[in-house]
């Protein structure tokens, strides 16, 4: 279960998991090792950040600075809250998913050539000569990515030609194209699995985008069940061929009664944030139960239905100010607001309302945003 704290008191008996990451992903896996009894130590971006605001044992460190990292970790079992670490770093720190298993969601190019799993159509190119004959071949649109770091909208863009890319480009870069799928709805299916290989699955859910970043999800999707059973299935199998540990979501366009993969993260997701209230056990408990081998826990619903709702900015200096408001109103109301400065279309906090009527829980999310964003 990890190597022991050198301390006294109950200190000197608490498993260890050191992550690195310093956003509102570790802060909320803080609130999951407490109440495990476990001690979480955060690599951190910057000593105020979302993540050392609310964790104790963080310290500041580059997520590629390998001498920091090895330090930071001290043999200890590690975990990430982003993709961005290098490979070698994982390898010798024996991060939690390991690097090649992480590597499926840091490259897109390997996700699309070597995981097993439906994809849109798709082609590599490395030229804008070879972006343009990719581009006729699936259609005469594409949507464009870049390989490794994109994120929340950002490194993907819709092209008719090469000259469209909205960021620069360089012959010899490597760029994925693929097809402009024409989905219904967005879903995502979270699993964790442990070393073990025990994988348990919550209930397949619907996403809602804003300028590419995720605003509103919705537990379980209201989608036929075949569609829940067959995501399950994608997901599950995902998590074996890669064996990964810990969270792993798969997010997914569904057209008709068909699903293609669309992304992989391989922690704690966005789209499982209402799990914190909506199910027996959250994303971030599971995944600290993943990465010490734990038995996994029961990921049922708490209630019929669950809608997420992301705060992206506000017109508010300090949206804090209006929780009297949305309490006054709502005060079923669940929110969680993450320590971050506003910034427009930044994810800065989330609300969560579960209850039996979908478009009355789904209204009530809603509203309780609108008064966070000082609408």
């Amino acid at each position: 279960m990890g190597q022991k704290v050198v301390g006294t008191g109950a200190r000197a008996g608490a498993p260890v998991v050191c992550v690195i990451g310093g956003g509102q992903l570790a802060r909320m896996m803080q609130e999951a090792a407490i109440a495990l009894g476990i001690e979480l130590r955060a690599l951190v971006e910057a000593d105020d950040g979302s993540a050392a605001q609310a964790i104790r044992y963080s310290e500041v460190g580059s997520a590629d600075d390998r001498d920091a990292i090895v330090a930071f970790t001290a043999g200890q079992p590690v975990t990430v809250e982003h993709e961005h670490i290098p490979s070698p770093i994982l390898r010798e720190i024996g991060s939690r998913p390991s690097a090649d298993a992480l590597i499926f969601a840091q490259d897109k190019l390997i996700m699309r050539s070597q995981l097993d799993a439906p994809h849109p159509r798709w082609h590599r190119a490395e030229s804008r000569a070879e972006i343009d004959a990719a581009i006729a071949q699936l259609g005469g649109t594409a949507v464009a990515k870049t390989p490794r770091g994109g994120y929340d909208g950002k490194g993907v863009a819709i092209i008719s030609s090469a000259t469209d890319i909205p960021w620069t480009y360089t012959d010899g870069d490597q760029i994925l194209l693929e097809e402009k799928v024409p989905f219904d709805r967005e879903v995502s299916q979270l699993v964790a699995r442990r070393p073990s290989g025990e994988i348990q699955a919550w209930p397949l859910v619907t996403s809602v985008q804003r300028d590419g970043i995720c605003f509103e999800v919705t537990a379980p999707a209201p989608v036929p069940r075949a569609l829940h059973e067959k995501a399950e299935a994608i997901a599950r199998r995902i998590a074996e061929q890669t064996g990964v540990v810990g969270v792993l979501a798969v997010e997914m366009f569904a057209v008709g009664e068909d699903l293609v993969v669309n992304e992989l993260a391989m922690r704690p997701h966005n789209t499982g944030h209402w799990t914190i209230e909506g199910a027996v056990t959250s994303q971030f408990e599971q995944h600290l139960r993943a990465v010490l081998d734990l038995p996994l826990g029961d990921t049922a619903p708490l209630a019929p239905w669950s809608v997420m709702v992301n705060l992206l900015g506000s017109e508010l200096d300090d949206p804090r100010e209006a929780l009297g408001a949305v309490w006054e109103a709502d005060p079923g109301v669940k929110i969680h607001m993450y320590g971050k400065e506003v910034r427009p279309e930044r994810k800065i906090g989330h609300v969560t309302v579960t209850g039996d009527d979908l478009e009355q829980v789904r209204a009530r999310a809603r509203a309780a945003i609108a008064i966070l964003e000082g609408r």
